[in-house]
């Protein structure tokens, strides 16, 4: 069984941020697999169903950013899902735009989503699925940078690095994440 998280912040007015890529990452998983419909549960908004086999559930925390791990902790909690079958999707500020970097555990880069998971759940064990978004190249600025749309152009691709992440999920579930990552890698060139 899987947990697949998709951290950003509830509400159409950060619908379009940097901060809300793992939201649509999610989204595009859900529509992928032909999950049911997100309903509220979980402090969060939450489906589930099968992926190559698996039971997988996704959730997207309605917490806002910084307490993300609460929602995440109550649903591996309930299902008994361990830190390691626990795959997060996020935006990284430490990667260039449009690249998709994944790994498990590991510090948490100031990403105030990560942290509260890590403390959540006692663990930083989990799988990272990070999708570059670069810095403002300011630590002052990161706030209203990452709480700021992608600009059109970059949008777009997104769109489609998205779509090719959520063809590795059956490889990420079966094989693993180093098999998924070069498995993305080959899709992205």
């Amino acid at each position: 069984m899987f947990l697949l998280v998709g951290l950003g912040n509830p509400g159409s007015k950060y619908a379009d941020n940097r901060h809300n890529i793992g939201f649509k990452a999610i989204l595009e998983i859900q529509d992928r697999f032909n999950f049911s419909a997100f309903s509220s549960k979980y402090q969060g908004q939450y489906t589930s169903g099968i992926i190559a086999g698996h039971k997988v559930h996704l959730l997207m925390p309605q917490t806002y950013m910084n307490k993300s791990g609460h929602s995440v902790a109550e649903l591996a909690r309930f299902y008994r899902i361990e830190p390691e079958n626990i795959i997060v999707f996020h935006d990284e500020l430490d990667i260039d735009p449009l690249k998709v970097k994944m790994k498990i555990g590991g510090g948490e880069g100031g990403h105030n989503g990560l942290k509260s998971i890590s403390s959540c759940i006692g663990s930083k064990n989990y799988q990272r699925i990070r999708l570059g978004v670069g810095h403002p190249g300011n630590k002052n600025e990161v706030a209203n940078y990452v709480l700021k749309d992608f600009p059109k152009d970059q949008a777009e691709k997104y769109e489609d690095i998205l779509y090719y992440i959520s063809k590795t999920v059956p490889t990420l579930l079966n094989d693993g994440i180093s098999k998924a990552s070069n498995e993305l890698a080959l899709l992205l060139k």
